[in-house]
Parts: structure tokens; C-alpha cells; sequence
């Protein structure tokens, strides 16, 4: 398949891309920037320059390809409603250009999304009113448009060499703060995935997820954060502590917010349906090897 990849260069797509070329696919890549289109270049990938903010021209890349993969998303501290709202302008354009196709569509979304609190399960829907319930609805939606869609939920923490997401931030807290901590008594649970085993999670989606399915890309159901704080501080030589609900904010900044989320999530449905495994380090085992710590 010629596949249409958004995000290509970010730390995740960047896996996508070999994983789909190992596979026997051409990769068109989205690229915003000079050095993304070097890099795209380098992995054996073409390029299309644009950003998620140009709906029209992801539609003709859309148009142009056997299939899409859409992992791109606005970050940097934008409004993440805004960011929601550009999401979904994006998928309605490239849904639009795929639309009575069958040709397949992945979006991604986020475990989070459904109510936490509860094992969440590929078969719940998303929460109502948050900055990516439309965009989830309408990716899953284009299934009626005669779009092969599906959508990838990921775990909060897809971890890795060259992670830039939350467990890099967390150890930046733990080493200004002096201390490793978590709220409450730490037993919320945080999935987590490595970046390969999402990789492949999103080939075999491209390749045969059914139009309108949902995926979880989870290893493990929930790693308590308490064990999480446990490796930090003992990578770092700190001490590890539990602080209460109220400090949370004023301890991890606008991370106060997820620290004690309580998000378990399942995959056996993901698993069954495409035959993904995971094979990569889980997440504690990857922060034990040492590469989170290096300067």
C-alpha cells in the first residue's frame, strides 16, 4: 500500500515509518520542516509538506494514498480543546477524501478518554466533553462513509529511547524537586506501551482492522505509580514519598492534573482481533535499563 502517515517524524511516527516500509509499503510522510523532510528522506520515505493545520492539503495526500495513518496532534501548550477542534477538522478532510473507498483510515486517541476509575475495555465509548471525544467519534464514524476506519487508543506512557512524553518530564520534577514522589498512596494505575509495540499495532490495523473498530495499544493493564516513583527515585538517589491531592498541582505544574489518574486498560479484545503481542520491555523494566537517566 502507498500510505498517507501524519506525525511521521514525532517520536511515535517515527517507528510507524520503518515498521510499514519493513512491511512492503511506500510511506508518504507529513512533514512540517526542512529537517522533517531530511528525516523522512533518510528512512526511505516521501514527503509531503503541510501540517495539521491545512486540511485541504491533507485531503489530497488522503486522496493520493491506499491508506492513511493519522497520529499527528498539536501540543506545546495550546488550548487542548483548540487543539481537539483542529484535530477533528483534519480527519473530516481526510475522511472526506476517503470516503466509499474501503480504503483504511487509523486515527488515534488515547486510553485516558473513556471513564477512568473502571478496567477500561476497547468496547466503551469515549467520555463525554473532552477536547478529543469528537474527534474519536468521527474517526470511528467514517466506518458508515464506506471507510475502513479504526482508532488506536494509546497508553498514557508510551515509553522508549528518545521518549519526550510524561516519564522524561516526571524525572525532571524528581531532580528539581529532590524528591520522587506521588500523590495520595500511589496505587492509581498508569498503562504503558513500547513505541515498537505500538508501531506494529498500528501496521496490523492498516492492514486488517475492521471498518469502525476500536484498539487498545496497551502492554500491561496499569503499572501503579508508586512503583513508577520507586524506579525514579532509586535511578536518582532520592527519597520516594507520597504527598496529598492538594500539593499535587503545586508539585508536578500542569502534570498535577494526570498524576493520579486511575486508568487500568485492557487489550485482550486488540489482541485477539489483529494477533498483536507485545514483545518490547514493559515500562518499569524499560526505565530499569538506565537510558531515562543519562544526561
Amino acid at each position: 500500500m502507498r500510505v498517507f502517515v501524519t506525525g511521521a517524524t514525532g517520536f511515535i511516527g517515527s517507528a510507524v515509518v520503518p515498521e510499514l516500509i519493513g512491511a512492503g509499503h511506500q510511506v508518504v510522510g507529513l512533514a512540517r520542516s526542512d529537517d522533517g523532510a531530511v528525516a523522512l528522506k533518510a528512512a526511505g520515505a516521501e514527503v509531503h509538506r503541510g501540517s495539521l493545520e491545512d486540511p485541504e492539503g491533507l485531503a489530497r495526500a488522503a486522496a493520493a494514498a491506499d491508506g492513511v495513518i493519522h497520529l499527528a496532534a498539536i501540543h506545546g501548550g495550546t488550548d487542548p480543546h483548540a487543539a481537539g477542534a483542529a484535530d477533528l477538522r483534519a480527519i473530516e478532510a481526510m475522511g472526506a477524501a476517503l470516503a466509499g473507498s474501503d480504503r483504511p483510515f487509523v486515527a488515534t486517541s488515547g486510553t485516558a478518554i473513556a471513564a477512568v476509575g473502571r478496567l477500561v475495555t476497547e468496547e466503551y465509548g469515549p467520555a463525554p466533553g473532552t477536547h478529543r471525544t469528537a474527534s474519536e467519534e468521527a474517526a470511528v464514524a467514517l466506518a458508515e462513509r464506506g471507510v475502513r476506519s479504526s482508532l488506536v487508543r494509546l497508553a498514557p506512557s508510551v515509553h522508549g529511547r528518545g521518549d519526550q512524553g510524561y516519564v522524561p518530564r516526571l524525572i525532571a520534577i524528581a531532580r528539581e524537586k529532590g524528591v520522587s514522589a506521588y500523590v495520595g498512596d500511589g496505587a492509581n494505575r498508569w498503562p504503558g506501551v513500547h513505541r515498537y509495540d505500538a508501531a506494529r499495532l498500528f501496521r496490523l490495523a492498516l492492514e486488517k482492522a475492521p471498518a469502525g473498530s476500536r484498539l487498545h495499544g496497551t502492554d500491561e493493564e496499569g503499572v501503579p505509580y508508586r512503583d513508577i516513583a520507586e524506579v525514579i527515585g532509586r535511578h536518582l538517589g532520592m527519597p520516594v514519598t507520597g504527598i496529598p491531592a492538594e500539593r499535587a498541582y503545586d508539585h508536578f505544574g500542569f502534570l498535577g492534573r494526570w498524576i493520579a489518574v486511575d486508568n487500568p486498560t485492557s487489550s485482550a479484545l486488540t489482541r485477539t482481533l489483529l494477533g498483536w503481542e507485545p514483545r518490547e520491555a514493559g515500562l518499569l523494566a524499560d526505565l530499569d535499563e538506565g537510558h531515562y537517566f543519562q544526561a
